[in-house]
């Protein structure tokens, strides 16, 4: 049996895009990714724990993202009660 040429593989990536949708594809081939990293393991004999979780930044700057919007916010705010007590 001959490999697939371009054609057959682009068939399938159509079909695979189809059944799965444009929104689910990262999470597929997260797992896809992890199945076989986990075979590989598998076959070499390694026991390992599974892969380390990773830092979450994304929260650290959507808090000072949000502290930042917020002091911004506020300053004008400052700004218009200090007019008003000066004057």
């Amino acid at each position: 049996m001959r490999p697939p040429g371009p054609l057959e593989i682009g068939l399938i990536l159509v079909i695979i895009l189809i059944v799965f949708g444009v929104g689910k594809l990262p999470q597929v081939g997260a797992a896809f990714g992890k199945g076989i990293r986990a075979f590989k393991r598998g076959q070499t004999g390694d026991e390992e724990d599974e892969e380390k979780p990773k830092k979450k930044t994304r929260k650290k700057k959507r808090v000072a993202k949000k502290t930042a919007e917020v002091k911004a916010e506020t300053a004008p705010a400052e700004e218009k009660t200090e007019a008003k007590t000066e004057a």
